[in-house]
């Protein structure tokens, strides 16, 4: 086989290797999302070993009647902006309110913002991860990564239109009459 004739195989080749992982990316984050789990980015190593950095967790919302001693929840601790994602260390009820003390897996110590009240009825508990997909989905939050994703190939296509049509503009492109 020449080279011009597995050029245009390994481009088709590479084409269908990024579409496929496009593909594959997308469902992993849309088909989760539309059977009612939340996502988020693990981003700081207070549960390596059991989600590390980078991970996409994906959270169940359930009653927090239903929370053990041992989940794993995404909550939003008192007087920090961001979520968070820990196991629950300890679990009571008092007055019929839910207060749980948390802790990252990786910590030696409960979390210092000391027993927290579940107000609400429910909770989001992490049900499964994807190891290293949040690093992506990350890099997209950022505008110029998501311009270079989404610019990028439509500016290879543009290119490839325009190549068409200067070579269909030739003498030597134009299809002969029989």
């Amino acid at each position: 086989m020449s080279l011009s004739a597995t050029l245009p195989l390994a481009r088709r080749g590479f084409g269908i290797l990024i579409a496929g992982t496009a593909l594959i990316l997308a469902l992993a984050v849309l088909v989760p999302a539309l059977l009612g789990y939340q996502r988020y980015v693990i981003t700081s190593g207070s549960m390596t070993g059991t989600y590390d950095r980078g991970a996409l967790v994906f959270d169940k919302v359930v009653p927090t009647s239903s929370l053990r001693a041992g989940d794993v929840i995404t909550f939003r601790p008192p007087g920090h902006a961001g979520l968070v994602t820990h196991r629950i260390h300890t679990l009571t009820s008092v007055d019929g309110k839910t207060v749980l003390t948390t802790k990252g897996d990786a910590n030696r110590v409960p979390d210092a913002w000391g027993p927290l009240t579940l107000g609400a009825t429910s909770q989001a508990r992490v049900a499964f991860q994807l190891p290293y997909v949040g690093f992506l989905i990350a890099e997209l939050g950022d505008r110029k990564h998501r311009m270079i994703v989404i610019g990028l190939p439509a500016l290879l296509i543009a290119l490839s239109a325009l190549a068409g049509l200067w070579r269909d503009s030739t003498p030597e492109g134009r299809p002969q009459a029989a």
